[in-house]
């Protein structure tokens, strides 16, 4: 049997020519419950509606901006300086650089893709969490991680190592299995960086039997 959400039940509802105002016409077809139902719907529908056209202009949305491609390019060079910096070794000013790169992405504007802040945030914290680990700061480390994982799950194997590599670390091997075999649910044993994933795996696995 349909649930009530599966069903559609088509209305024949009217719209005043002045006020905009929408209605449903009274009929018999329509039960008492119905009636009053939609039309307390509609009369939400409708303060809604007297509420932004009383608005000072505009009081329409703007049309969708362009992304800043300035923005784009200091949050490359940010992130390049802080690559530098962990090639380096300086891995305490590379997590200050990306820092303050990941902080330039979140505050992009709400009208630029979504997909554009989420593959900026999932390279960004993907590093940061890189470089956390490399300070042996394993919990930051995994939170980056998480949150990399997070903002991109699919075609981001070393997000995956890498929070497994931090649980595993916590000793916590047990979600780090969990998550381990979760990365190759999604990513595939095919592909690029599954192998770092098994080996890991394999590493784990070993540290379970030896804690039995």
């Amino acid at each position: 049997m349909a649930s009530e959400i599966d069903l559609y039940t088509q209305y024949p509802l009217h719209m005043d020519g002045a006020s905009k105002a929408i209605s449903l016409p009274p009929s018999s077809a329509y039960t008492s419950t119905q009636s009053t139902t939609i039309n307390s719907e509609l009369e939400e529908l409708n303060t809604l509606h007297r509420a932004l056209i009383s608005l000072d202009a505009p009081n329409v949305p703007p049309p969708p901006m362009p992304v800043n491609a300035k923005r784009g390019a200091q949050i490359a060079k940010l992130r390049e300086s802080a690559n530098t910096a962990y090639r380096k070794n300086n891995y305490a000013e590379a997590v200050r650089l990306y820092t303050y790169a990941i902080e330039m992405a979140i505050s992009r504007p709400g009208w630029e893709p979504v997909a554009l802040a989420r593959e900026d945030l999932s390279g960004l914290y993907g590093n940061r969490a890189q470089a956390q680990m490399a300070l042996q700061a394993w919990p930051e480390g995994l939170t980056d991680a998480k949150i990399s994982v997070d903002s991109k799950p699919m075609g981001n194997v070393k997000a995956w190592w890498r929070v497994a590599k931090c649980l595993a670390e916590m000793t916590r091997y047990e979600e780090a299995k969990t998550f381990l075999l979760k990365g190759l649910e999604i990513e595939g044993r095919a592909s690029d960086g599954a192998k770092e994933l098994v080996a890991l795996l394999e590493d784990v696995e070993a540290a379970l039997k030896r804690a039995v």
